[in-house]
């Protein structure tokens, strides 16, 4: 692994996506009533998935279709599902917004966020190995996985629950520290920059990301996250327990032999700030003072998903019992949390999310049921290549498809990000599909619909 290379500054993972969140059925030039089918490829991360939520209508309907690379992602967006739908009566509206970005965000977490991480492991092992035909909780649907990827992702929830230790060396390897797997990782992509690494991390944050719109991340925050992998430090607290959901395995090839190593493989450049932290509709949350902003990426990050756990909450199936949701109520969740199933979840009036093999991109186009299904498609950078002709069969005739540019991927100069969207225009004219023009383009996605024949 060479110095600077952009695959190793952006990782071979994605834990979290290259662009802020976005609400997919408002992102295109017509939105329809009714009922949605939104097919999300390498997303990485819940954000479209609450953003989307968030838009909907009363009387709407949502299905969300997700497929990923890799079983380790799938179980991660499970994780951060599973969070995001713990009702306000076990856990406060605060405390599950700092929970669920540190969980998101930081390399290492307190205490009593692990022992949150390991109760919706050890429930989400439950509903992964025991529902055959019926999902147990619609957000959570995994049964259209097949049996080796829903094995895969026991295995993975598995590791999270089980303290390394406690597991016989024939079983598992060594504990991962994260602290450790960060470092090496961070030296790997500097090479010999890396003695001078602060003028580096204060080089991409000035220089990229605050020249591309993104002056809310905080230099000492950025800073701390290059070093660490420590985003959100929001409590008084010991930040140094490793976050499992951001291990994962990687091959390498050593003198013509296959070996995996398991270790921190995700962004160390862009940071998650990007998905929550650089856009609001709260305007009081971008003000400066002598050209400094008073409020950081951290301070958005935390109000955007704080209103989006909001939203959530007012399309719960059935009224809460509690109305309150703030710090006041979270003494007693203390208590609840570690009570809390899969059947305690918040259940959403009309929205569903449904997880689909790994392979399903090439074979949708087969499926009857799938035949021009989708309103609304959603490539991540690092699937963008995926988008091909066969995807007219299962696009809508007024679909959208939505790709996302490789704006924030930092080690990119600005000639290979202009170079990139041009590949992007010219993969999805050969699949069919042509540029809408209409929309103001935010230089972070592209957005396409199907040509007319």
């Amino acid at each position: 692994m060479s110095a600077g290379r952009a695959s190793e500054g952006a990782g071979c993972i994605t834990w979290w996506g290259f662009s802020p969140a976005r609400d997919l059925l408002s992102t295109g030039p017509v939105r329809h009533k009714g009922e949605f089918n939104v097919l999300l490829v390498g997303s990485g991360d819940p954000r479209h998935i609450l953003k989307t939520i968030a838009g909907l209508q009363n009387d709407e309907r949502l299905h969300v279709w997700v497929i990923e690379n890799s079983m380790e992602v799938v179980a991660r967006q499970l994780l951060l599902l599973y969070l995001a739908l713990m009702p306000q009566e076990s856990m406060g509206l605060h405390e599950k917004t700092e929970v669920y970005l540190e969980v998101f965000g930081n390399g290492e977490i307190r205490s009593q966020t692990e022992e949150i991480l390991k109760h919706a492991a050890s429930q989400l092992s439950l509903c992964v190995t025991e529902t055959m035909e019926t999902a147990a909780h619609p957000c959570l649907n995994t049964t259209l996985l097949k049996f080796k990827e829903r094995d895969e992702l026991a295995r993975i929830l598995k590791l999270w629950i089980q303290p390394q230790s406690s597991l016989s060396s024939s079983e598992s390897p060594p504990p991962i520290l994260m602290s450790k797997a960060w470092d090496y990782r961070v030296r790997q992509h500097l090479g010999t920059r890396y003695d001078s690494k602060r003028g580096c991390f204060d080089w991409d944050l000035t220089m990229k990301l605050h020249e591309k719109g993104c002056g809310v991340i905080n230099k000492q925050q950025y800073v701390q996250w290059r070093e660490r992998g420590l985003a959100f430090e929001m409590r008084e607290g010991v930040y140094q327990i490793t976050n499992p959901s951001l291990l994962s395995s990687r091959v390498f090839s050593q003198r013509g032999n296959k070996m995996s190593v398991r270790g921190y493989w995700g962004d160390i450049v862009s940071s998650p700030y990007l998905s929550f932290g650089i856009e609001t509709d709260d305007k009081s949350l971008l003000k400066t003072q002598n050209g400094q902003h008073t409020k950081t990426a951290q301070d958005i990050s935390f109000s955007n998903v704080q209103a989006l756990f909001q939203s959530l909450s007012s399309r719960r199936g059935c009224p809460s019992t509690s109305h309150s949701g703030t710090e006041g109520e979270e003494p007693s969740a203390q208590t609840d949390q570690k009570s809390v199933t899969v059947n305690d979840l918040m259940r959403l009036n009309g929205v569903s999310v449904t997880f689909l093999p790994v392979d399903a991109l090439y074979k949708l186009p087969e499926k009857q049921k799938y035949s021009h299904f989708f309103n609304t498609i959603h490539f991540s950078v690092s699937c963008v290549h995926q988008l091909g002709p066969t995807m007219r069969q299962i696009a809508a005739p007024d679909a959208v498809v939505v790709m996302e540019l490789a704006k924030y991927i930092l080690d990119l100069n600005k000639e290979q990000e202009a170079g990139f969207a041009k590949k992007v225009a010219s993969i999805a004219a050969e699949a069919g599909f042509e540029p809408w023009h209409e929309g103001k383009s935010d230089g972070a996605h592209s957005v396409f619909k199907p040509q007319k024949k």
